[in-house]
């Protein structure tokens, strides 16, 4: 199994994200640690440990930063509601021995560290923890493998008309981590909106069990934000790149973040030979619609027996 750090600001997406890596058989969540974004880091921290505790895992919780390293904070409120899950509610009392004692960023260099073989960082967030890891603890990227980050676009935006909202939110702390010479893997909106799912496989969901319940119900919501025929669930790109990868077209390129100004969080793209940015150029439409569909309905399955 390859070992993973999820840092993520759930949001509606990244509870899909989260719920489809916990019980994926080829991945290992070592550690999950919030970010303000989506909504505030209050209300994504209560999300990741009701979702955890929902899911009966153990996989540990660290709070994180809840504003970007120098801009006034931004959410997505009008997408996933004023609590960041729509109306959906979670009914079981989180379990408080989840939640770490320490800041995300020391739990982070901690986790990576410790790891017996390099992990893979995969924030579906804002960048902000892992632009203060990097910073401040620059010896893990010695042991980081990659990261895998839904954020960016080669073209267009959606919190502008040239930002992702994730890149936006914290640029400057994205530009810290496209500048660094790690590898990564930039899921950005050029697929995340193209591998859209539509109500009817989110049906097919809804029978299967209390977490297909969950699904249906928050993908109801977030699907005001776009429409039946095209629900883009972003976050869950990382995820099924990391256990599909076959599903995805990418090309090399170098990748400058726009820090300031009225273009600012755009993600300059320059494909170049030897980019350290592996860009998400493309992907099997179908292939990731029925992996949506089979991973939701199996994971009823496996939870049953």
């Amino acid at each position: 199994m390859k070992p993973i750090i999820i840092d993520t600001d759930p949001g509606i997406d990244d509870i899909v994200a989260l719920t489809a890596a916990l019980f994926s058989e080829k991945l290992d969540v070592k550690l999950i640690t919030t970010v303000g974004g989506n909504v505030g880091i209050e209300n994504t921290t209560k999300n990741a440990i009701d979702l955890v505790t929902f899911l009966e895992k153990d996989t540990r919780v660290a709070k994180g930063f809840g504003e970007p390293l120098l801009r006034s904070a931004k959410t997505a409120t009008q997408v996933h509601g004023n609590s960041g899950i729509g109306e959906y509610k979670f009914e079981a009392e989180p379990n408080p021995a989840i939640l770490s004692n320490e800041n995300a960023v020391i739990e982070l260099r901690n986790t990576i560290m410790n790891a017996a073989e390099p992990v893979t960082l995969v924030p579906i967030g804002p960048l902000t923890n892992i632009a203060l890891l990097f910073k401040t603890f620059p010896e893990v990227k010695a042991n980081i493998a990659e990261v895998v980050l839904m954020g960016g676009a080669v073209e267009g935006g959606n919190a502008t008309p040239v930002a992702e909202f994730n890149i936006y939110a914290d640029p400057h702390a994205a530009k810290i981590v496209f500048d660094t010479d790690i590898k990564i893997v930039m899921c950005g909106l050029d697929v995340t909106r193209l591998t859209s799912v539509t109500m009817g496989d989110v049906m097919k969901v809804k029978d299967h069990g209390s977490i297909g319940k969950m699904i249906y119900e928050m993908l109801h919501y977030y699907k005001n934000a776009y429409s039946n025929e095209a629900i883009a669930i972003h976050d869950l790109c990382t995820i099924f790149y990391l256990t599909k990868p076959e599903f995805f077209t990418v090309k090399q390129a170098k990748v400058d973040v726009v820090t300031e100004g009225p273009a600012a969080g755009c993600t300059v793209t320059n494909y170049i030979d030897g980019g350290n940015v592996s860009v998400c150029v493309d992907a099997n439409v179908k292939a990731f619609r029925e992996e949506f569909v089979n991973v939701f309905q199996e994971i009823n399955s496996n939870v049953m027996c």
